[in-house]
């Protein structure tokens, strides 16, 4: 930890500390405020929003920012991933076949409709187009790491010197409403409707993120925790491995997804009577995989929360807000009307729900986190933690790819 220039960084090892700490204020929050309970609202997200707006008032008072330096956090992002891959199952996938289609075809028409949202938005403050786009898919759907990958350009060719700005600012505000979001949408469906799991039996069944109470009280044995860590690795190593691969080919992903596909592929491939002749009992869906899910998803999200900027947003606050409100009741109406329709108006369509946001406004594990408290209130859904990362952490990325350049050139 430094302080040079009024900028205060914190090396990855206290970052980490600090996220964990974050966690445990989060939780302490939502146990004595029963609405959050009640909404679902995951206890990174209140922590992490605390975090960040105390971190914004420390500037303010004394002009000191804080940064922190999150390649740890990317490390539990990878965790995270693979975990899914490994708890993910062929009969699930395949269950998860109309269902998927259905997502993806509901995402991608929604890409096209939040960028004519925030076109039209932008037309009304004045603004080119191009503004429209950077407030929808770019920053939206897409994320920090495509307003930077596609902000320059946007700025360069388009006329629009800070959309670098708005991008960043309409990517952390989303974040926001998209972890605040799920929740609630999730609550109001399952009981307006009624939903539980598909077999009673589910309300205790294994989580994909957390644990029940009965599996808490039962405990976990320190062979469980290190055998599930020694699939994790695996995993990643093999996923490492397809990333390099995939690359070689001209096709560029993150390492999360290879391994999330690298542990689908050893969960579903590789025989269980190989992996007992090593010694090992494959994981998959075991409260330990769930209790590390759980710490690395919580952990970096309240990471991710708490280094939001959130003073270097203030300037761009009125066009902004309002696209974002634009944004925000689009995503609620799409939800509610058609997403959850469509998907069959079961537990697993609300849970689904519970993502969606995440995924529209926020990014991947957010959409996570959404329905990880969802599932722990209500029980688990296996289908909708493998059709959501599927369609969010691969597919979004190609289709956006495709579907920016279009509006910019049709629009500007």
């Amino acid at each position: 930890m430094d302080f040079q220039d009024g900028v205060l960084r914190i090396d990855s090892f206290l970052a980490v500390t600090i996220g964990i700490l974050v966690l445990f204020v989060g939780k302490r929050i939502n146990d004595g405020v029963r609405t959050l309970r009640e909404l679902s609202i995951p206890e990174p997200v209140t922590g992490g929003l605390l975090f960040s707006i105390l971190f914004a008032l420390l500037y303010v008072a004394t002009g000191a920012a804080v940064e922190f330096e999150l390649r740890a956090r990317d490390v539990l992002l990878v965790y995270f991933f693979t975990t899914i891959g490994i708890n993910a199952r062929a009969a699930d996938l395949l269950a998860g076949g109309k269902p998927f289609v259905i997502l993806l075809l509901i995402t991608i028409g929604f890409m096209f409709a939040q960028n004519l949202t925030g076109i039209s938005v932008a037309s009304l403050f004045g603004l080119p187009a191009a503004v429209g786009v950077v407030g929808g898919s770019v920053s939206l759907i897409g994320g920090h790491g495509t307003t930077i990958a596609w902000a320059p350009s946007i700025a360069e060719q388009y006329g629009i010197a800070n959309a670098m700005e708005i991008g960043i600012a309409s990517a952390t505000f989303g974040l926001i409403l998209a972890s605040l979001m799920g929740g609630p949408i999730a609550r109001f469906l399952i009981t307006r409707h009624k939903l539980t799991p598909t077999a009673p039996a589910l309300l205790d069944d294994v989580q994909e993120v957390g644990l029940t109470d009965r599996q808490t009280a039962a405990g976990i044995n320190h062979m469980d925790f290190l055998g599930a860590v020694l699939a994790i690795h695996v995993a990643i190593i093999f996923g490492y491995a397809l990333n390099g691969i995939i690359a070689e080919l001209g096709l560029k992903l993150p390492l999360f997804v290879t391994c999330l596909f690298a542990g689908i592929l050893l969960t579903n491939l590789v025989p269980g009577a190989i992996y007992r002749r090593l010694g090992i009992n494959w994981p998959s869906r075991t409260p330990a995989v769930a209790l590390i899910a759980d710490i690395a998803l919580g952990t970096f999200l309240a990471m991710s929360l708490m280094s939001m900027q959130l003073w270097t947003l203030i300037d761009l606050a009125a066009p902004i807000f309002t696209i974002l409100a634009a944004q925000f009741l689009l995503a609620v109406l799409v939800t509610i009307f058609v997403l959850y329709p469509l998907l069959g108006r079961n537990y697993d369509a609300a849970v689904v729900a519970a993502g969606f946001g995440g995924v529209t406004l926020g990014s991947t594990p957010t959409a996570m986190a959404n329905m990880a408290a969802v599932t722990q209130r209500y029980g688990a859904s296996h289908r909708a933690f493998i059709i959501v990362p599927l369609v969010s952490a691969f597919f979004i990325d190609i289709a956006n790819a495709l579907i920016i350049p279009y509006f910019l050139q049709s629009f500007s």
